[in-house]
């Protein structure tokens, strides 16, 4: 009998223990499962914080680039994403859609005189270094419009704009941000010949249209030779000086809207604009 009885109390101990270890390994279940529940709430609302974030951080970008391009182009906003073409010219003068035409002159860019406009040439992925790229700011420069005749998508260059933007070995169709902006009227020009005899020459105004080289220009780092008398020094061609740019000039020409930047120690084309 006492036997029997201690069978049963063992056998029934044994199940309330494993009753017990079932519950315990339930409630670990139930506790674990409630946790990774609770993870991926918490990766959810990061993620969607994270995306406010980066949305409210882009609307403020974009914003502030609203409100730059607003006082770049004195209430003027335009930029367009175009793939740069080649085309045949002289001059510093693109070539834009004839959509550009139209958005412009809905705004009334055709009414506020010469229009001018910054070239940014877009980097990609394959570039080196974008710390480097913006270190050392390559890549920009200003021009004037030729024509509204270009392909829907496609901004054209003369060779002396496509020279200063780009450097050889360029990809054909690389993309080129294209912004109206305002450019002051220039009031002063420092130039230097590239070589001595300057003052010898009996026929200035052709050396002024040949290779100088800007040292410097008032008001701004960029401006518009268009209608106005700019107030011109030269310098001795071996003056030197760390605080100024030293850039090759060619040509000038006098009277004509022109304006643009060049990469130091080379002979382009392009007009009045030391590099920034």
């Amino acid at each position: 009998m006492d036997f029997e009885l201690r069978r049963a109390r063992e056998k029934l101990e044994k199940e309330q223990k494993e009753r017990k270890e079932r519950a315990r390994l339930k409630l670990l279940r139930e506790k674990k499962a409630k946790e990774e529940a609770q993870k991926q709430r918490e990766a959810i609302e990061a993620a969607q914080r994270s995306r406010r974030i980066d949305a409210a951080e882009a609307q403020l970008k974009a914003d502030q680039q609203m409100q730059e391009s607003l006082i770049a182009g004195r209430g003027i906003v335009f930029y367009r994403l175009l793939e740069a073409v080649p085309c045949q010219g002289n001059g510093d003068k693109i070539k834009l859609p004839p959509s550009c035409f139209t958005e412009l002159s809905d705004q009334g860019a055709l009414d506020k005189g010469p229009m001018y406009f910054q070239l940014s040439l877009v980097h990609t992925e394959d570039s080196s270094s974008i710390e480097d790229i913006n270190k050392e700011k390559q890549g920009t420069t200003h021009s004037g419009v030729l024509e509204f005749t270009a392909e829907e998508g496609s901004v054209g260059l003369p060779p002396h704009v496509w020279s200063n933007l780009f450097s050889e070995g360029m990809v054909k169709s690389p993309l080129v941000e294209v912004r109206y902006v305002w450019l002051p009227k220039g009031t002063y020009a420092k130039l230097q010949p590239e070589r001595v005899g300057f003052s010898d020459l009996p026929n200035h105004k052709a050396i002024l249209e040949t290779s100088l080289r800007v040292l410097e220009l008032k008001p701004s780092k960029s401006v518009s030779v268009l209608e106005t008398d700019i107030e011109v020094d030269i310098v001795d061609p071996f003056t030197t000086s760390d605080n100024i740019d030293q850039h090759v000039l060619l040509p000038l020409a006098i009277g004509s809207s022109q304006s643009g930047t060049v990469d130091e120690g080379n002979g382009l084309p392009m007009i009045l604009v030391p590099k920034r």
